[in-house]
Order: C-alpha cells, then sequence, then structure tokens
C-alpha cells in the first residue's frame, strides 16, 4: 500500500430526506452536514487528498470551506452514487500509482471518528485486502413474504450492517465497478463489487454512531453527536 486517497461521492439530492436542499447541505453542529464529514476525512494523515463528486449545478458547494483546503479536488458527480465514485476514481487514476489505495466515504456520514479511520486503515495496511467499517445486527430480524405476514426469524449471528468509509487498491475497485456497469448490475456501495468480482472483503467494527443521514430524526442525531464530541 502506497499512497491513501478518498472519494466522496456528493452529487445526490438526498430525496429520502426531503426538503428544497441536499441533506449534504443541511447545516448541523454549526456547519454544513459535507463540512463535518471533510473535516472527519482530512483529520486522518493517512489520507493524501480527497475528491468530492459534486453537482456541477449547485452552487450550494462554495459554502463548504473544506472544498479549498489544498487536498481536496472536485469533479462532476453521475445520476447515480457508483456513477459519481466512478468520476472520483477516474480522476484519480490519472494521478495515483499501481499500488495507491482508495476509500469511499458516503457524504452524509459526518459523524466518522479518526479512531475508526484508523482502525480500518490498519486493517487494510495488516491483510492487503479490501475492508469497510461495519456494525453487528442487533435487532431481530424476520422475513416476511409479500402478504406482509412473517415467515421465520433471520439468524442474525453472521449479519453486520454495511457502513462507510470502505477501502480497496484503487485500480481494483475501478475495474470492478466498471464490470458491474458493463453488466448492468446496481451496486448499493463498493464492496459489492468487489464481492462480485471475486475479491476478499473484512469487516472493521465501527460505532453506531457513525450513521448516515437519511431521515430528518438522523439530522438531530448526528447533531447531537457531534457537538457531544465538540464539547469534549
Amino acid at each position: 500500500m502506497n499512497s491513501i486517497w478518498a472519494v466522496v461521492p456528493a452529487a445526490g439530492s438526498g430525496r429520502r430526506l426531503g426538503g428544497e436542499i441536499p441533506k449534504q447541505y443541511r447545516e448541523i453542529a454549526g456547519a454544513p452536514l459535507m463540512e463535518h464529514t471533510l473535516r472527519a476525512l482530512l483529520e486522518s494523515p493517512d489520507i493524501r487528498g480527497i475528491v468530492v463528486a459534486l453537482d456541477p449545478s449547485d452552487r450550494r458547494a462554495d459554502a463548504i470551506e473544506s472544498l479549498s483546503d489544498v487536498r481536496v479536488q472536485t469533479t462532476p458527480g453521475g445520476a447515480e452514487r457508483a456513477d459519481s465514485v466512478m468520476a472520483g476514481l477516474e480522476l484519480l487514476a490519472a494521478q495515483a500509482t499501481e499500488e495507491d489505495w482508495v476509500l469511499v466515504h458516503d457524504a452524509a456520514r459526518p459523524c466518522l471518528p479518526l479512531e475508526a479511520l484508523t482502525a480500518l486503515v490498519e486493517m487494510a495496511r495488516h491483510t492487503r485486502e479490501g475492508a469497510i467499517l461495519a456494525e453487528p445486527v442487533a435487532d431481530t430480524l424476520k422475513q416476511v413474504d409479500d402478504a406482509g405476514s412473517v415467515m421465520g426469524t433471520v439468524d442474525r449471528a453472521s449479519l453486520w450492517r454495511a457502513q462507510t468509509p470502505q477501502l480497496f487498491p484503487l485500480f481494483a475497485l475501478r475495474s470492478a465497478l466498471q464490470q458491474c456497469f458493463e453488466e448492468e448490475v446496481i451496486v448499493t456501495d463498493e464492496a459489492m463489487a468487489m464481492e462480485r468480482a471475486g475479491q476478499p472483503v473484512h469487516v472493521v467494527e465501527g460505532p453506531s454512531s457513525n450513521i448516515k443521514v437519511t431521515v430528518e430524526a438522523d439530522l438531530a442525531f448526528a447533531d447531537l453527536v457531534l457537538r457531544k464530541r465538540g464539547a469534549q
């Protein structure tokens, strides 16, 4: 592993949260949500640089102070998350070496602690294989049919809820995503693309506070986490 880069897909509109302002620009704990996300990544000495994939028609990004950091670049994002990730990888491919790695982190995960990010990097360096932050499933899971009737209880012992960042060899991830595009397979995270390519993926337990903001209640929770962390 040589350098580690980061890609942050941030071209989405946050339709599930609603409102006129995309969720990555909603203010929490005194700053736009995405500002907190970028600060968390820039805090790590392991990350050489960051590419943020943005909607080129959205001028709200001008208010994100961290985008002016010399370690941060921007690129036009795509219609879907995977398109934005690929745009970031293509930009980095012209600058990186075959030994470089890349981590992908959701713009709407502002509460990433440095300790979790460091643990992820250490796992990848130790195994020389891909790794993701994830959380063991704690709830009882039910399998339900189309009519809404419970068919059974799913064994949760081996189930984990994927988080980000997700860290992989840069060129291997680009190739895996390209294969998914060619086969018209919709991937919901980078690990899924690497799994389909037959690449190993390890999990590193991430904190439950490392949530992805999806609904209004998540904004309040993230605001509380960040204000508490700032007070400490």
